[in-house]
């Protein structure tokens, strides 16, 4: 029945029919968006933001960039939609995209609505071409939301919905600042976890393990770039017990790290790896799966059991189309490695010579994590583990009114603008953040 809503305001309509995720509903109070462009967006009373964000780590090319708003207007009038039993152009072009910047023997790309329908699909795939049932994932990891996926996320978003029964074993992968090795140095780390997740490989059955899924770069998780030669060292283990090896570069991918993939930072060839957000920049929904010859030719012969309505969208693949062919005329992959570099690492470490409450600062590219402490030295965190706090509440309440979108996780802040930030935009937003952090600095007590 139709209920009149013309009394209520935008934000009240929203609140009253929208359900929300990850959220109490009672508790929400959305941002009410007008539009946005760049690294800006605008909200209904016409206020200015400036995203550190990405949204969700995802408009890697900023908002409404104007080739790909194009590109999906001209396939709009074209081809709306088609079923994916039938080729079309967008798609096979977005997947010879994806192909170039991949690994060397990657052969062809299954699409997906998004970045968990890739992780479910690379997993199935796994399983059938090993005919093993268990799969491998870091504590400190997240992986989606729908059933297997969020199985395999090792934060307590996955406590909820975890029954124990979805054949996942969790380990712990590298992290020196709160190191579960009780490691001194990134290479002592390193050797560790390795020993770490053998001998987990070894107390499960090497035989029952068909994958080892790994962000290459934990995003939400706490963004802990690998030391180096760890992700070789999974690599190698995955080939000494006949392991599927797959890379979660949903956040990581396309330009946030500075490169293509942020796996090829670490020489590494995966198995398959599962993409979405930066490949088009959440423009429409699209994700994906990039499959090696090896389970390619699994399914040669073999109906694969899986597939989606939307497979390939026209619309979608004519954004990715569009997002991949401007990040590469425009170097934007080259601007995210310069902006890390050279803006965002060291005004990020001069806010922590400036205020007590970061105790670490990590990452590359446009990705990077302040770790908020309430000590140095104890490292106890600004807010505990799966939960927020005060402090954390008061510090995003402070750059809301500094007009700077963040985005934050626990104890965390991630500074994760898009690939497309100029150098005096990341200034500014680090001198947005810096006087928001003002306003928690006297919960420091080192």
């Amino acid at each position: 029945m139709a209920v009149d809503r013309s009394s209520l305001s935008n934000f009240e309509r929203e609140r009253a029919s929208v359900f929300h995720s990850w959220s109490a509903q009672n508790t929400i109070a959305p941002l009410m968006v007008k539009d946005a462009t760049g690294v800006y967006v605008t909200d209904e009373d016409a206020t200015t933001y400036l995203d550190f964000s990405s949204q969700l780590v995802n408009v890697n090319i900023g908002h409404q960039h104007p080739a790909v708003v194009a590109a999906i207007q001209e396939q709009a009038a074209l081809l709306c939609t088609i079923a994916p039993q039938h080729g079309n152009v967008a798609r096979f072009r977005a997947a010879e995209l994806v192909l170039d910047h991949s690994f060397d023997g990657a052969q062809k790309v299954f699409f997906t609505n998004g970045g968990t329908e890739a992780v479910e699909h690379a997993v199935r795939m796994a399983r059938l071409h090993t005919g093993r049932h268990k799969v491998m994932a870091q504590y400190r990891s997240y992986h989606g939301a729908t059933a297997t996926s969020i199985n395999l996320t090792g934060d307590p978003r996955r406590w909820a919905n975890d029954q124990g029964t979805a054949g996942v074993v969790h380990f712990f992968g590298p992290f020196l600042y709160r190191s579960q090795f009780h490691s001194t140095t990134d290479a002592e780390e390193c050797v560790r976890a390795l020993e770490h997740l053998e001998a987990t490989i070894e107390f499960e059955g090497p035989t029952t393990i068909a994958a080892i899924i790994l962000e290459s770069v934990p995003g939400t998780a706490g963004i802990m770039v690998p030391p180096p030669g760890y992700l070789q060292g999974v690599r190698d283990l995955c080939d000494r017990y006949g392991i599927v090896y797959i890379a979660d570069e949903v956040m990581c991918g396309f330009g946030r790290t500075g490169e293509w993939f942020a796996y090829q930072q670490h020489g590494v060839t995966p198995d398959l790896v599962v993409f979405a957000k930066g490949v088009n920049s959440g423009y429409l929904p699209l994700g994906g799966v990039v499959i090696n010859a090896a389970i390619c030719e699994t399914f040669a012969d073999r109906v694969y059991p899986g597939g989606l309505t939307y497979s390939g969208h026209p619309l979608a693949c004519a954004s990715a189309v569009a997002s991949i062919e401007t990040m590469e005329s425009e170097g934007i992959i080259d601007n995210a490695r310069r902006i890390g570099d050279d803006v965002l690492r060291p005004g990020l470490e001069a806010l922590a010579q400036r205020h007590g409450v970061i105790g670490d600062v990590r990452g590359t590219g446009v990705f990077f994590a302040l770790e908020l402490v309430t000590n140095r030295d104890s490292r106890a965190p600004l807010a505990p583990y799966g939960s927020s706090s005060p402090a954390m509440n008061e510090l995003v309440a402070a750059c809301r009114a500094q007009r700077l979108l963040i985005f934050n996780n626990f104890n965390r802040i991630h500074v994760v603008p898009p690939c497309t930030i100029t150098p005096d935009e990341a200034r500014e937003g680090l001198a947005r953040l810096d006087r928001a952090l003002e306003s928690i600095d006297g919960y420091y007590q080192g």
